[in-house]
């Protein structure tokens, strides 16, 4: 264990899905405490007490944290405070969307696609606002937005011959302008000491369809998908001292399948 983060209180929003729990987890291991904010209370509970166990008092889960209420974010807030005294770092790393999200263009209404753009991008700036507005009055404050490669690049969408996947439109709009927001709040809050940067990863593995792998894969030096623990280390770095003055930045971890 390195001090990088040590003592560090760390708010993971979508905490206990694929990618979070590889957060939460390195974050534990680093010497901080993982708070695992998500709707999914069960399953947030569980985490926590697994990596507790295997790292003592190193996580955390807060009652009812939805990104898109900003009462409950609110109450979070307060909460952790009351508990830890100090608040250091927020990982917007959320997926919220409908039950419709996912359609091809020619299928998306105009209302599934406004919510499920408010819900996420919406939801990560009022979660970004809430937690900047508890930084500045403590003086730092650290928060970060997963974005996606297809924030940066335009999909390929040959990768996704053969199957019934595709690229949400949503998904690239919002993504796209969550790197914008995060030079703005970057510009925004930098006289408060608050720094804000973006992650943005290349395709994790999750038991995708085989073709979907093989096409995706080819693309990437290492010839295959990423693992969510591959975004760790990247984590790490941008949640501590090592990127003080990295600030506005978007970090992309793709093993270099955008080039």
């Amino acid at each position: 264990m390195s001090a990088a983060i040590a003592g560090n209180v760390v708010v993971v929003t979508g905490g206990a899905g694929r990618i979070g729990r590889a957060f939460c987890a390195a974050i534990a291991r680093e010497g901080g405490t993982a708070v695992i904010a998500d709707t999914d209370t069960l399953g947030a509970s569980r985490l926590a007490a697994e990596l507790c166990s295997l790292h003592g008092s190193a996580a955390a889960t807060v009652a009812g944290f939805d990104i898109t209420c900003a009462d409950q974010i609110d109450a979070a807030i307060v909460d952790l405070h009351t508990r830890f005294g100090r608040i250091d770092s927020v990982v917007n790393n959320a997926y919220p969307r409908n039950g419709r999200y996912g359609a091809r263009v020619e299928d998306v209404n105009y209302a599934d696609f406004i919510d499920n753009i408010s819900r996420h991008i919406g939801g990560y700036f009022t979660t970004a606002q809430r937690f900047a507005a508890y930084f500045g009055r403590q003086g730092h404050g650290n928060i970060i937005f997963m974005g996606s490669i297809y924030g940066v690049v335009a999909p390929r969408f040959d990768v996704y011959t053969g199957t019934q996947m595709t690229m949400p439109v949503e998904y690239s709009v919002v993504k796209s302008g969550l790197l914008h927001l995060t030079r703005y709040l970057a510009q925004y809050y930098k006289s408060l000491g608050i720094r804000v940067n973006a992650l943005s990863p290349g395709g994790v593995f999750a038991d995708q369809p085989a073709e979907f792998v093989r096409r995706y894969s080819a693309h990437a030096k290492g010839g295959q998908m990423l693992q969510a623990e591959d975004l760790a280390g990247s984590l790490i770095y941008l949640l501590s001292d090592a990127s003080a003055h990295v600030n506005g930045q978007n970090l992309v971890v793709d093993d270099g399948w955008t080039l």
